[in-house]
């Protein structure tokens, strides 16, 4: 397929632009120029006006004040249907495809090619040209009659892609493309990127993983509180640059620093084995202590942690909890020995996103608010007006619904609610995944906070700077046991990636 070649200019230029929502500024005068033929990034904190901005350029709303310009042409009214004629196509995170059609259904909905002067669609071309894109820029063959709930989130983004490149786009805006994807599946795209930029097409990466934008585009815009604060070359801009002026603040300041001297054991793990998953774990958690865990793929780190909070049951081994032994574990049982779980998946697992904040804040603590079986409503209001405020959760209030919160506040909710059981144990599943940089902040904070207050926490997480700047000690896993220890102030990241990897060096280490 034939796209469009490299021309100097500017593909999109947004000036001085201004948004309310009831009342609220969402942008307050952000401006953008994206030159073509480039990978543009762009980033901010959740709220910092990023989303705005897409929903702007997609015709889904209308700026308030300021000028849109695509191809040098100014665009006082857009829509949808405008948008895609002028070139511009957009790759979700939540990947807006109908689970019940088909690939070629839904790689050809509402632009069905029919055989010339017939009503009958041409279900051979679709094939064909689908085949072709899918080979030509991705090597892989989906059947035509496979059903996209039927496939993986990262055949789903090509088929998604797919879609675009079918119109022959001028300008593709990739939002939180990788938010699902595993590293070899993210490379894949990485490469796509690369190409179509190199064969003209511009792209407007959005991205909270910096390391994306630095390996990936060619200059970063910055965001916070609906203005544009800079924009940078990335030949000449780190990620702690880009860091900090997305927070305001020195990235070396991204790790609080905790003055807590570690208890008792609070957790002891000895032998545990579940076949095919991990075998002989053991390691030990004390009172205000932050223990790290981390591990590739299929390592057995995360089984682990759905073990200990009883989701999966070990084959073998022992758990205990505060000297007791915990036998038979499941959920229930799990909570009331005072451990908690944040998953990975706060959306689907964490939250209720149809429930308001303070019903979520609650929801695991309903017993201390009730009496002869009636909910004490205003205590229940209290609580959870307490922990907005403890947290600096933003919400328009408790009654706003949690779907309306951002990634990092949604997060915030998910932990908060195991607050108010006074949880002693805190087994975290990637807490920062797909959440800005100020929230990230805020998360190790209140990270800080539980240890601080004696609790023991778990902190599972792929961001290995995150774990040696948050945590006491690591643990390492690899193919089901646990290769190493650290001491997370006596090493680095790099040394965490060379266990976690397997390389010989560890593997002698450890016998």
């Amino acid at each position: 397929m034939t796209l469009p070649a490299h021309r100097p200019g500017a593909a999109l230029s947004f000036s001085a632009i201004v948004k309310h929502f009831d009342g609220a500024q969402a942008l307050a005068g952000a401006s953008l120029t994206v030159p073509r033929g480039t990978v543009h990034g762009l980033v901010g904190q959740n709220g910092a006006g990023k989303s705005t901005l897409i929903k702007l350029l997609a015709g889904l709303h209308q700026a308030d004040d300021g000028q849109i310009e695509i191809d040098g042409v100014e665009h006082r009214t857009l829509t949808p249907h405008l948008v895609e004629t002028l070139g511009i196509h957009f790759i979700h995170q939540d990947r807006l495809l109908v689970p019940t059609f088909t690939v070629g259904e839904a790689l050809f909905l509402g632009r069905e090619p029919r055989i010339a002067g017939t009503p009958f669609l041409d279900r051979r071309l679709m094939q064909r040209r689908a085949a072709d894109i899918l080979d030509d820029y991705f090597g892989i063959r989906i059947p035509n009659s496979a059903l996209i709930r039927d496939l993986s989130t990262a055949e789903r983004q090509i088929v998604q892609i797919t879609r675009a490149l079918l119109d022959q786009p001028k300008v593709l805006v990739f939002d939180e493309p990788t938010a699902a994807l595993v590293r070899r599946e993210a490379d894949i795209l990485f490469r796509l990127i690369r190409r179509l930029r190199d064969e003209g097409v511009t792209i407007l990466y959005v991205s909270h993983y910096l390391n994306e934008i630095e390996a990936l585009c060619d200059a970063v815009t910055v965001l916070r509180n609906g203005r544009d604060v800079a924009t940078l070359p990335l030949a000449q801009t780190s990620a702690s640059e880009i860091a900090g002026l997305m927070i305001a603040r020195d990235i070396g300041e991204m790790f609080p620093k905790r003055d807590v001297v570690p208890g008792h054991d609070i957790l002891k793990v000895h032998g545990l084995q579940l076949s095919g998953k991990y075998h002989d774990v053991s390691f030990s958690l004390r009172r205000g202590e932050v223990l790290g865990l981390t591990g590739l793929l299929g390592s057995g780190a995360k089984d682990v942690l759905r073990t200990l909070f009883g989701l999966d049951q070990a084959d073998g081994g022992t758990i205990e909890i505060d000297g007791q032994p915990a036998r038979r574990l499941d959920p229930v049982r799990a909570a009331q020995r005072e451990l908690a779980l944040v998953p990975e998946d706060r959306r689907r697992n964490g939250v209720a996103l149809d429930m308001t904040v303070g019903e979520n804040l609650t929801l695991s603590s309903l017993k201390q608010f009730t009496r002869f079986g009636f909910l004490e409503t205003a205590r229940e209001r209290g609580e959870a007006d307490r922990l907005i405020a403890r947290l600096e959760i933003k919400t328009a209030g408790r009654d706003a619904l949690v779907r309306t919160l951002s990634g990092g506040n949604q997060q915030k909710v998910a932990i908060a609610k195991w607050l108010s059981r006074h949880s002693q144990i805190y087994l975290l599943d990637e807490p920062t995944v797909g959440v800005d940089i100020g929230s990230k902040v805020e998360i190790y904070r209140l990270i800080g906070d539980l240890a601080e207050r004696g609790a023991g926490v778990i902190v599972l997480s792929s961001d290995l700077t995150e774990l040696v700047g948050i945590t006491d000690r690591i643990l390492v896993l690899f193919r089901g046991r646990v290769i190493r220890a650290f001491a997370s102030a006596e090493t680095t990241p790099e040394a965490v990636l060379a266990a976690s990897t397997g390389s010989s060096e560890v593997l002698r280490h450890v016998g």
